[in-house]
């Protein structure tokens, strides 16, 4: 009996051994997989060093590309300010070389209209007079000005007797805007040259070297005299009948 109850225990000794061997068995393949895992961390951390390592690089690379960029754009920056400031120095030269233009254009202008009118106003005068109007005073380029001695208007040259004015705008070539400026002028000629015109008929007349298409007859039309240049002579183009308007 005591035999059999040794046994007994033998055999649960070995089953023990056995369930200890299995135990045994499971934690050396858990240490295996674990050292297994271990291994696969580390080479996932040499990656994930090797990929910061990389990236410290590019991050390095960029902001040298950063820095080299900002350089070129202070560069470019520079340039843009250089060359806007020869733009500005270029259009101020411009600005001085168009004023100094439109200086000589004027002169030129100036210049030109006084020798048209010294061309037309000798002849002008023989003319009005084979038309009856007897002139024996003449003069020429009279300014007005207003209460602050600001030039408003000017006439080129005004013919007088003792009964008639005869008022003439000169051009080289005439317009029609030229035309209707005239007769707006002569709407307040009566106001402008007081000491020319006090009891005297006032008659208008346009001269000029040509005029534009249609403009020498809008001004026939208007009841001015017409003075135009016909083989370098200054005639009156109005027919005899033509009765002028008196302003």
């Amino acid at each position: 009996e005591l035999s059999k109850k040794n046994d007994k225990e033998i055999e649960e000794l070995r089953e023990l051994f056995r369930e200890s061997d299995k135990s045994t068995a499971k934690l050396r393949e858990l240490f295996r997989e674990s050292d297994k895992e271990i291994k696969e961390l580390r080479e996932l951390f040499k990656e994930g060093d090797k990929e910061i390592k990389e990236l410290r690089e590019l991050f390095k690379e960029t902001d040298k590309k950063f820095k080299e960029t900002d350089e070129r754009f202070k560069e470019t920056d520079k340039k843009f300010k250089e060359t806007d400031k020869r733009f500005k120095e270029t259009d101020k030269r411009f600005r001085e070389t168009d004023k100094k233009i439109k200086e000589l254009s004027n002169l030129f202008t100036t210049q030109w209209g006084k020798l048209v009118e010294a061309l037309v106003e000798p002849g002008a005068v023989n003319l009005f007079r084979e038309r009856g109007i007897d002139v024996y005073y003449t003069a020429r380029r009279i300014e007005v000005e207003d209460e602050k001695r600001r030039k408003i208007a000017e006439y080129d040259i005004v013919l007088v007797n003792d009964k008639e004015v005869v008022v003439i705008e000169v051009k080289t070539t005439v317009k029609k805007e030229d035309v209707d400026y005239f007769l707006e002028k002569l709407s307040k000629v009566r106001e402008h040259l007081r000491s020319f015109v006090r009891d005297k008929k006032v008659y208008g007349a346009v001269a000029g070297i040509s005029f534009d298409e249609g403009v020498d007859r809008y001004a026939y039309r208007c009841g001015l005299f017409v003075l135009r240049s016909e083989g370098g002579i200054i005639r009156i183009a109005n027919d005899p009948d033509f009765r002028p308007r008196v302003w």
